[in-house]
């Protein structure tokens, strides 16, 4: 059956060709929407998102309320658009890499997938490209995803969230920070604490934890106060672990001052009494949201943004004791 659309007719055959062009649409998918949908595999039936299916695969640990955020954002975006949504994590790199693969086999119809050990997941993404899966990245990997291959990529640039910080610190006259890292070889974490050296123009020190354990993580950063009594910043790369910090400073009966990366609604409370001195949100929840999104408008509509060759930058933002108010209202509603 040849499906090409009709000629353009006048006269008597106007009506005739309209129905023709119609049905037409209707069989070969001659629309915008039909050719983007037909070119990736997708299905555009039944409206809104069509049943579309989305993976949403992190490298994010279990009990970890940051991808809590990540996970409820992209959750929102995927009821708003009707599509299909799985979630995802695993801190293992080769575990996070046999996620994408199963997605893969799978046959989703688009994938949202974080780069925090970029060199891991080449194998999986290529896998996806290969059978016409359309990939965004989010929140980790600004330096890889286009290396990669991925449509999009939705974030913070932590290199220049780092550099911000470190004029911060600046601000604030430290003079020895310590930049605690609790997951060694993420690319995204190292990049902050090398930003923030950068432009502080004090020292930094790197202190690496195991994220995994907070009691673990409370009590290394409270032997190195103690060990070092010159360190006067505590800067954490992780909601939790800035709360971690301030009982460390308690424990070690140090004067060091607590900064922190990311937020959660435990940490507002803390900005809003002063034991940590400021946050930097890179809003996680619309990180998910935007991730999600992006599929189901390149399938939709063949929308891509930033080019497909920049990033869609998510933060960073400074929360401070002046301006907490305003978020926390936002994060007792479990959205920033």
């Amino acid at each position: 059956m040849n499906t090409a659309c009709p000629p353009h007719t006048s006269g008597r055959g106007i009506r005739v060709a309209a129905l023709l062009s119609a049905l037409c649409l209707l069989v070969s998918g001659c629309s915008a929407l039909g050719v983007a949908d037909e070119a990736e595999g997708g299905n555009a039936a039944g409206g809104p998102g069509g049943g579309m299916k989305v993976a949403l695969i992190t490298h994010g640990g279990k009990g970890d309320a940051f991808w809590d955020l990540v996970r409820r954002g992209a959750e929102t975006a995927a009821a708003k658009d009707g599509v299909d949504l799985t979630y995802a994590g695993d801190a293992d790199p080769a575990a996070q890499a046999g996620l994408v693969r199963d997605a893969v086999r799978d046959k989703v119809d688009g994938i949202a997938v974080t780069l925090a050990k970029p060199a891991a997941m080449r194998g999986p993404i290529a896998r996806a490209r290969a059978a016409g899966i359309p990939v965004v990245g989010l929140n980790s990997g600004i330096d890889a995803w286009r290396p990669a291959g991925l449509l999009e990529y939705f974030g913070q640039d932590e290199s220049v969230a780092g550099r911000a910080v470190g004029d911060k610190l600046d601000d604030v006259r430290a003079r020895h920070a310590l930049c605690v890292v609790h997951e060694r070889g993420n690319v995204a974490l190292e990049a902050r604490c090398a930003g923030m050296r950068k432009t502080f123009r004090g020292d930094t020190d790197n202190l690496y934890v195991d994220g995994s354990d907070m009691d673990a993580v409370t009590a290394t950063i409270a032997a190195r106060l103690r060990q070092d009594t010159s360190i006067d910043e505590v800067v954490t790369l992780g909601a939790q672990y800035g709360l971690s910090a301030v009982e460390a400073v308690r424990r070690a009966g140090s004067r060091a001052k607590v900064a922190t990366f990311d937020l959660n609604r435990d940490l507002v409370e803390a900005v809003k009494s002063g034991e940590v001195q400021f946050a930097v949100d890179q809003q996680p929840y619309l990180q998910g949201y935007l991730a999600v999104d992006a599929l189901w408008l390149y399938r939709t509509n063949g929308n891509v943004s930033g080019g497909g060759t920049a990033p869609v930058l998510t933060g960073p933002a400074f929360v401070t004791r002046s301006n907490v108010s305003a978020v926390a209202r936002f994060a007792a509603a479990g959205t920033r």
